[in-house]
């Protein structure tokens, strides 16, 4: 057996360091390039990562994982093992493989077929296609784009997920029946991963990763996904012809998993020991090499490496000589932008204490070698980072992190029933309709933001090209027939980041790319200290858009948590502090708002179920300071004014005491690619607010027809009282162009009429 490499990292960030595979994918979709193109282009954004990757020193082999996804890791190998909906069979090929392009259709939706639904991938940003599995679903190797992008090069480590992982993040497919869930499938599941790692050994291929982040979290029955773990590795364990396998456990600690897995014929087993620390019963890993994840893949903080080595130092204690350990990242580095070296614009000393994807295989690597060869090989590293994380506990604008006691009577508004009666003069009857908050960023407003930014275009004349999309949005919405306006965001480049510059205690990037879905994209902020509003934020755009229409305008805002959970935020202090200091500033803009005449405030939170806890011991905790910051930001208004909040992709029925105790008067959420299965937890609960489930997905470029969407409304109706039901899409419009965005929302206006005037 190959010896597994002293330091590596999990995964790599897969976009490219200038995006250049959301620009090939999102080229062929335009019809600007062909498949072939296509494929090329993303063929060398692999080679351009593989050679930094040794550049850096990741020079062993097996040190570099090919992880390369052209669109989403979990669809990757269940397209990979035939896993695809009925719905879309006439894709197949004979062999029963989709070829590139139908890999991206099934992705997006055609025609009036949906797209695969979409979700969180755990804790994190990153959203994955939820595989479609029933009782009679073809399972079995079909494809083999694994072992292609393993070997194009000698010596990479191919990481697939998991197949425990594969089936729970698995949905049954339509027409299951009751009971059934995809792990029943598991048997079918780990033949056909068996089938891949025969093709992998044959094509000399001496390590794999599998991936099986599902194994940290109480999300499944436990005694189930432990039960699962053991059977599925005691067959891929026993296989007489396979590679090596490490099997990785990420975003928190694998708990019971973890004596299955040592029980089983597995080479190595990586610890996530950022979120979970040396196991108490660690020592039931000997003779097995431990892949030790003491370098954060989540936050863009330098490690601490004094601590990180004597963390490595205590596992090789417990463990013995007989267990060698490697030095890794906790997670893939997919969270995380490539290169800090490129924030030329960043003060100098914020810079100094951030590490991107590069930097930190340079730690892995650094820590590596003091494995190695003692301590004194490191010290002048682990002096300098221990150096640094002085410099910057000691920055003003890091200790000005304190936040006042805040009154529970700060956190509360009116009771609900009189918050109704005091918005009856808003005018809205049934089914009203609405827009979750962003139009289509065209190319000119993107132009004119640009040159804003670099100083060709001057504020006034900035300021009339946003006035001038307001009102062209306004004018839109006011002949679609909507109830409930927005303006449009036209001049927000980010949810997050928009606020982000305008608030104290945060900066933004230049080049800090990370993947959220597909080709999407986002730039995340760095809260780095105090946070505070230096005035006004939105108030000027909002007043001006209301001043147009007759009809309730939305004040549009990103909720504490959000802000929070797609920034990477200071590890300094507890995160409930940090929601508490953007609380306070949101609140003082959402009091300006009503101010200035607007009576519906919407404060976006799709980001709530993001930052659940994996582990159900936890989570009590976090909903807690999470309802609290939004209240915080959200009652200081009158009971006239009506309060939204709007949440996408979770799994509501998880959180919906949280979403609950929000205490929003309309909550909109992701429910069209669902087909309104959220509704029903929703109505169990007893919910008793304006709930607006979405009735399209705005993530896919088709065009919903009247009756598709009717059809939804019909399915909301039966479950929530129509006379608090709202009619919006599932998200946001920002990424869609008005050639989709304008005959969607004409359907949903009519689908609704229909649906008033025959419940």
């Amino acid at each position: 057996m190959t010896t597994f490499p002293a330091a590596t990292i999990t995964g790599y960030p897969r976009i490219g360091r200038d995006r250049e595979m959301k620009k090939a994918v999102e080229a062929f979709w335009a019809g600007r390039a062909t498949l072939a193109e296509t494929e090329s282009a993303l063929a060398a954004v692999r080679a351009q990562t593989r050679e930094r990757l040794a550049a850096l020193g990741l020079t062993e082999p097996y040190a570099i994982p090919a992880d390369f996804t052209g669109y989403d890791q979990v669809w990757d190998i269940a397209s990979s093992l035939g896993i695809i909906p009925a719905r879309f069979d006439d894709l197949r090929g004979p062999d029963g493989a989709l070829d590139a392009a139908g890999y991206w259709t099934v992705a997006r939706g055609v025609g009036d077929r949906p797209p695969l639904e979409m979700t969180k991938w755990f804790d994190s940003n990153y959203h994955y296609l939820v595989p479609e599995i029933g009782p009679d679903t073809p399972i079995r190797l079909v494809d083999d784009r694994v072992v292609r992008l393993a070997t194009e090069a000698p010596g990479l480590r191919p990481v697939v997920v998991g197949p425990v992982t594969l089936a729970l993040l698995s949905k049954a497919a339509d027409g299951a029946p009751e009971g059934f869930t995809p792990l029943d499938r598991l048997d079918d599941i780990v033949t056909a991963y068996a089938a891949l790692l025969r093709a992998l050994a044959d094509a000399g291929v001496a390590w794999v990763q599998l991936d099986e982040p599902a194994l940290v979290a109480d999300t499944w029955p436990r005694a189930r996904t432990v039960e699962a773990t053991a059977s599925a590795y005691r067959v891929l364990g026993d296989l007489e012809t396979r590679p090596a396998l490490l099997v990785m456990g990420s975003y928190g600690p694998l708990g019971d998993a973890l004596p299955p897995l040592a029980a089983s014929r597995i080479e190595a087993i990586g610890l996530d020991l950022v979120r979970g620390g040396i196991p108490d019963d660690v020592d039931i890993l000997t003779g097995k090499t431990v892949v030790a994840g003491v370098i954060s893949g989540r936050n863009i903080w330098r490690a601490d490496l004094q601590e990180a080595f004597g963390t490595l130092g205590a596992l090789r204690a417990r463990l013995g000589d007989d267990s060698p350990v490697a030095v890794a990242t906790s997670t893939s580095l997919q969270h995380v932008p490539h290169d800090v070296e490129r924030e030329d614009a960043l003060d100098p000393e914020l810079r100094s204490w951030l590490a991107f994807a590069d930097q930190k295989v340079g730690e892995v690597l650094t820590l590596a070698r003091g494995l190695a060869e003692g301590h004194g090989a490191i010290a002048g590293a682990i002096a300098e980072s221990v150096a640094v994380r002085a410099r910057r506990a000691a920055h003003p604008g890091v200790r000005a992190g304190e936040v006042p006691v805040v009154p529970d009577a700060f956190r509360s508004r009116e009771p609900y029933e009189e918050r109704v009666a005091a918005q009856e003069d808003l005018g809205l009857g049934s089914l009203p309709t609405t827009t979750i908050g962003s139009f289509p960023q065209t190319a000119e407003i993107r132009r004119a933001r640009a040159a804003h930014r670099a100083g060709t275009m001057s504020e006034g004349d900035y300021d009339a090209a946003m006035r001038a999309e307001i009102a062209s949005v306004v004018a839109l919405q006011e002949q679609l027939g909507l109830d409930v306006l927005v303006h449009g965001e036209a001049e927000r480049n980010d949810m997050v980041q928009y606020f982000a510059e305008n608030l104290d205690g945060f900066a933004t990037t230049g080049h800090g790319w990370v993947q959220s879905y597909g080709s999407r994209c986002t730039r995340p902020s760095v809260l780095w200290g105090a946070v505070r509003r230096r005035g006004p934020i939105t108030v000027e755009w909002s007043r001006y858009a209301q001043s147009l229409t007759a009809k309730p305008m939305k004040g549009m805002l990103t909720g504490p948590v959000t802000i929070l959970a797609w920034s990477f935020v200071r590890d300094d202090q507890p995160l409930a502090v940090s929601a508490d200091q953007v609380a306070l500033a949101l609140r003082e803009e959402v009091a300006d708002l009503e101010t200035a005449g607007i009576r519906v405030v919407q404060v976006d939170e799709p980001a709530l179920r993001e930052l659940l806890p994996l582990r159900e011991e936890d989570q009590a905790e976090y909903v807690s300071w999470a309802v609290r910051a939004f209240r915080l930001a959200t009652s200081g208004v009158r009971a006239s004014t009506q309060v939204h909040t709007h949440l996408c992709y979770s799994e509501f029925n998880e959180i919906i005491d949280a979403i609950d105790g929000l205490d929003a008067d309309v909550t909109s959420i992701e429910a069209s690619r669902s087909r309104m299965e959220v509704l029903e937890p929703v109505r169990d609960h007893g919910f008793a607010r304006g709930i607006g489930p979405g009735v399209y997905d705005i993530h896919s470029p088709r065009v919903p027809s009247v009756g598709e969407i009717e059809a939804q409304l019909r399915l909301a109706v039966a479950v929530i009282d129509p006379r608090r039901l709202w009619v919006n899409p599932d998200c946001g419009l920002k990424t869609r162009q008005y050639a989709e965005v304008t005959p969607s929302l004409e359907n949903m206006v009519e689908a609704a009429r229909r649906v008033r005037q025959n419940p």
